[in-house]
């Protein structure tokens, strides 16, 4: 081990600079500083061999044997490493020195710079303005340049109009002497061109100098007439060579040849003469045996006899078929001519005007109101409908035609155009229409009954028995409904037709006004025939009424009549019944087609609808009122059997009995059952026939006179205590008959009619006492008392002026 005071330079090891640079680490120069002093710790390290052996017992273990140098060599490497620091820290003064100088220098450099470019920007803003100057010289110069050489071109073609204007000026309708360009088939575009401006210009002239010499110019100058004139036969001529060429062109399909034409012959009146004649031209309008074709299309093989919907059908076929023609020749048109739409407006005009209009009137020959088509053959009704389906067929093609196109026209418009003249007098052909159909069905109705009363009355004649005819058979829902679909067919007319609110409501108001009339009509001609035979029954039940003194076999015969009298007023009362039942299903059938139908139509429009409404109003009271007077006259025939009734079967014996003193008899009297029965089986069709009011008010009238004739009859007879007993069972059973009325009026005055039948059961000493317990039947009741079989004996009277004097 070197000694610790050896100086540094013998030292192995000696730091530079270059060891700090790159990736420097401490621990790497650590390890080279020591390795070579401690080879044996490296040596183990690597070997892995396990640590020395202890010392040997009595000698003294190392400290560490290398400290002196590794001391030695770490002082060397400080030294060395203050060296290098100053070295650093030297250069670093050096380096600064060096960049303050550049920096110094560098400042300097940029100042100068910065003059310089400022001197450039000035430079350059000079030379842009001039640059500026020039350029708007320039385009002065231009400008200057182009304006000359349009002048120049404007004046040469001047000169050039000039000499063929003098050329068409020379000579009145000679052509010969023209510039070759006037013939040239290669230059006709051009020459048509110059036609039209030299045209204008001598046109211009001439009409300046024309309104000069008007005003008293003596030197006009009428020098273009001739110009003009010569000019206007050269275009006519040069538009024939190219409408010629159009056609041959056409004809061969040849399209850019077709275009060129069109082209050119769009500088003569816009192009409208070979937009026309092209129109013109088509086979659809000049060929006799298409226009021939369509309506044997429309008619099919029925021909003039064919129904609407055959027509609706051959529309729809020949319509399907011009559509697809219009289809093809717009292909052509876009193809050829330069404005296609006014091409595609005129071809549509045209298939409107005079193709469509063609079948139109051959399909709709309107008839006339003063003599109406026969309904066998139709009637109104088949023009409407044919009118119908033409018009919405018609309407469907306009729409398809629209959507090929048809430029600017109004074809909407131009559609309605060619049916106002039908449209004109539509309500008063609908009016005409509907009545027509109500009067033949009620001819066919009337020719129904008349057939059915022949065989009746055959038959009844074979057996020696009158007949007479069913009113109900001529009073019908089903024919009501029948008016009420003509009329909703009329109605989709109306509004398939017209489409403004107002125009709909005021012709849906009419039309459904003829429904009023006909339902009322109608209805009341079956009341007032369903009256006639409820007035018949009476008349035969009068005719065969029987008289007080009689003969009992005349009586006998009287009292057979009077039963088949009242068999026929019971039929009658059931016919009638069943007409009023049906004429309130028939009014409500036509309520319901108001609201559902009408209705709609013409809420729109102010006070159209409640005028409807006031109109079917006015319509069913007049219904209204004959079922009414039918009905009290069902009334009159109820009652009078009644009474038949009462007079045939009530006797005497009935309500005073001879044996008194024997049991009495609680059964009704005879006439009361017959009564009831009689009443319960004609007022069943009443119940099924009635409703509502109507049935509540027949039903309370039929009460009253039930109680009134009764207490007349009951004032003809002698009552017992026994028959007092056998009047309170017939009341009792009138009076739950009576109660099915549910009329709480009629009710409550049998109920007193019970109570004044006590009249009679009661001792003479407690007729009081009944007046106290029901005062209201005290008149009926003073009345009813003297019909006590003891009133006289009893001495009843003086009772009763003692009762009334209290």
């Amino acid at each position: 081990m070197p000694p610790a005071n050896d100086p540094p330079a013998a030292l192995p090891l000696t730091l530079d600079l270059e060891d700090f640079k790159g990736d420097f680490s401490f621990d790497a120069l650590f390890g080279d500083l020591v390795d070579e002093l401690l080879p044996e710790f490296r040596a183990d390290d690597a070997a892995g061999v396990p640590p020395p052996p202890p010392p040997l017992l009595g000698a003294a273990p190392p400290v560490f044997p290398a400290v002196d140098e590794l001391l030695g060599l770490f002082k060397h490497s400080c030294k060395e490493l203050v060296d290098l620091r100053r070295q650093i820290d030297k250069r670093l003064q050096n380096l600064k020195k060096e960049v303050a100088t550049q920096d110094a220098k560098h400042r300097k450099t940029l100042g100068e710079l910065e003059k310089g470019v400022d001197g450039l920007f000035d430079s350059f803003a000079r030379l842009d303005s001039r640059i500026s100057s020039v350029g708007q010289t320039a385009a002065k110069i231009g400008d200057h340049l182009q304006s000359a050489e349009s002048q120049r071109e404007t004046a040469s073609q001047t000169i050039d109009l000039i000499k063929y204007l003098m050329e068409f000026n020379s000579t009145p309708g000679d052509l010969m002497e023209l510039s070759p360009l006037f013939s040239d088939d290669s230059r006709v575009a051009e020459a048509a061109s110059i036609a039209q401006k030299l045209r204008s210009f001598a046109e211009e002239d001439v009409g300046r100098h024309g309104v000069a010499s008007a005003v008293g110019s003596a030197n006009a100058s009428r020098g273009l007439e001739v110009a003009v004139a010569n000019l206007q036969e050269y275009c006519n001529e040069l538009e024939n060579r190219l409408l010629s060429r159009f056609d041959t062109a056409s004809q061969r399909r040849e399209l850019s040849t077709m275009a060129e034409c069109a082209k050119i012959l769009s500088q003569f009146n816009r192009g409208t003469s070979a937009m026309q004649h092209y129109v013109a031209t088509r086979p659809m309008f000049i060929d006799v045996e298409i226009m021939n074709t369509d309506i044997q299309v429309v008619l099919g093989d029925d021909g003039p006899e064919a129904d609407s919907s055959t027509i609706e059908e051959g529309l729809s076929i020949l319509y399907k078929e011009i559509a697809d023609t219009v289809r093809k020749e717009a292909t052509t048109i876009m193809a050829v001519f330069p404005s296609p739409n006014e091409v595609m407006s005129i071809l549509v005009q045209r298939v409107l005007e005079q193709r469509v209009t063609a079948i139109l009137d051959k399909l709709l020959i309107r008839p006339s109101l003063a003599s109406l088509p026969p309904i066998e053959e139709g009637g109104l009704l088949h023009y409407l409908r044919v009118l119908a389906v033409a018009y919405d067929k018609t309407k469907e093609l306009a729409k398809e035609l629209q959507s090929i196109g048809c430029g600017d026209l109004d074809i909407e418009g131009l559609t309605e155009s060619i049916y106002v003249c039908h449209k004109d007098e539509y309500t008063e052909f609908e009016q005409a229409s509907v009545r027509q159909l109500y009067q033949s069905k009620m001819a066919e109705l009337r020719a129904e009954a008349k057939q059915q009363s022949d065989s009746t009355g055959s038959i009844g004649r074979a057996k020696g028995a009158s007949a007479t005819t069913s009113p109900q058979q001529l009073l019908s829902v089903t024919v009501v409904n029948e008016f009420v679909r003509w009329n909703e067919e009329a109605i989709s007319r109306c509004t398939l037709l017209f489409s403004q609110p107002t125009t709909v409501a005021t012709n849906v108001r009419s039309i459904f006004a003829c429904l009023l009339d006909q339902v009322s009509q109608y209805l009341t001609e079956g009341l007032d025939r369903a009256r006639e035979s409820l007035n018949e029954a009476a008349v035969m039940r009068d005719k065969y009424g029987i008289g007080t003194s009689v003969s009992r076999r005349l009586a006998a015969a009287a009292a057979s009549a009077a039963e088949a009298a009242a068999a026929q007023g019971e039929s009658s009362f059931r016919s009638f019944m069943i007409a009023v039942q049906r004429c309130a299903s028939s009014v409500a059938i036509l309520q319901q087609y108001f609201s559902n139908t009408i209705s709609r139509l013409l809420l729109p429009v102010d006070g159209a609808h409640p005028a409807a409404c006031e109109d079917m109003g006015s319509a069913v009271s007049v219904v209204e009122a004959a079922a009414h007077k039918g009905l009290l006259q069902c009334i009159d025939t109820v009652m009078c059997e009644v009474e038949r009734l009462l007079s045939s079967e009530q006797k005497a014996t009935d309500y005073r009995s001879p044996d008194d003193g024997a049991a009495p008899d609680h059964r009704p009297t005879n006439a009361c059952i017959r009564i009831v029965a009689y009443l319960s089986r004609v007022l069943e069709v009443a119940f099924s026939a009635l409703e509502g009011l109507n049935k509540q008010s027949f039903l309370t009238e039929l009460g009253n006179r039930l109680h009134k004739g009764l207490l007349n009859h009951w004032q003809k007879f002698t009552f017992s205590p026994s028959g007092g007993l056998r009047l309170k069972r017939d009341i009792t059973e009138y009076g739950e008959f009576v109660r099915s009325f549910n009329a709480p009026s009629i009710d409550e005055k049998f109920e007193l009619l019970g109570i004044m039948a006590n009249v009679f059961i009661v001792a003479p000493e407690s007729l009081a006492s009944l007046f106290e317990g029901s005062p209201s039947i005290r008149k009926d009741a003073l009345r009813f008392i003297q019909l006590r079989d003891d009133y006289k004996t009893a001495k009843i009277a003086s009772m009763l002026n003692s009762i009334m004097s209290e």
